[in-house]
C-alpha cells in the first residue's frame, strides 16, 4: 500500500507523518462529512474522494435520480462497491453518504481497509445544516424533521461502533474539526504515523 508524507503544521514541520489507511468520514447528513473531510485532506496532504460524488459520476445522475428510478437497494449495492475501489486505492480521506456505515459488510470493510471516524452531531445542528437543501432524497416527506430524528434514532447505535468518534458542534470551525479529527487519529499508529 501506498504511503502519503507530509510535514504536519501543527508540530511546525518538525514531525513527518505517513497516512497508512484511508480515513472514512462516516455519519449523519449534515454532520459535516464533506467540509471537514476536505480540510482533513488538505491538513494532511493526501486526496479528498466522496463516495456519492464517484457514484454520480459512474452513473451520471445525481443521487436522487438514482433513488427515484433504481431504488434505495440498487445504490446500496453500487456506494458498497464504489467504497470498496476506494479503499483499494492510496489512503486518502473519503466521505461516505449518511447510510454506507449501516451495512454490516461496509463496517468490516472500511474497519479492515481502513479507519472510520464517526461526526457525531446532536439532531438540533444536523437540522439547521440540512432543513434548507432539497438534495436529501431520504428527507423528501411530509415531515421531513421528524424523518431526520427516526434517522438519527436508529443510526446513532450504528455510528457508535466507528473505529473513532468527534463530536461535530454548531461552534466548532470546519478547521477546528479538521484538527480534532487529526488529534482522534494520533491515538492510530496504524492509520497515522508521526515520525
Amino acid at each position: 500500500m501506498k504511503q502519503i508524507e507530509h510535514n504536519s503544521a501543527q508540530t511546525r514541520g518538525t514531525t513527518r507523518s505517513v497516512l497508512r489507511k484511508t480515513v472514512v468520514m462516516v455519519g449523519m447528513m449534515g454532520a459535516g462529512k464533506t467540509a471537514v473531510g476536505k480540510a482533513l485532506a488538505q491538513k494532511l496532504a493526501v486526496p479528498f474522494l466522496d463516495s456519492d460524488a464517484e457514484i454520480e459520476a459512474a452513473a451520471n445522475m445525481s443521487i436522487p435520480e438514482i433513488f427515484s428510478r433504481d431504488g434505495e437497494a440498487f445504490f446500496r449495492e453500487k456506494e458498497s462497491m464504489v467504497i470498496a475501489r476506494l479503499l483499494d486505492g492510496s489512503p486518502c480521506v473519503l466521505s461516505t453518504g449518511g447510510g454506507a456505515f449501516l451495512a454490516p459488510a461496509n463496517r468490516q470493510m472500511i474497519s479492515e481497509r481502513g479507519v472510520s471516524v464517526w461526526l457525531k452531531a446532536d439532531l438540533s445542528v444536523l437540522w439547521s445544516r440540512v432543513r434548507h437543501k432539497d438534495t436529501r432524497p431520504l428527507l423528501r416527506t411530509p415531515d421531513p424533521r421528524a424523518t431526520l430524528r427516526a434517522l438519527h434514532d436508529a443510526r446513532v447505535p450504528i455510528y457508535a461502533e466507528a473505529d473513532l468518534t468527534v463530536v461535530s458542534d454548531a461552534v466548532t470551525s470546519i478547521e477546528q474539526m479538521a484538527d480534532r479529527v487529526i488529534e482522534a487519529l494520533q491515538s492510530r499508529p496504524d492509520v497515522l504515523e508521526l515520525t
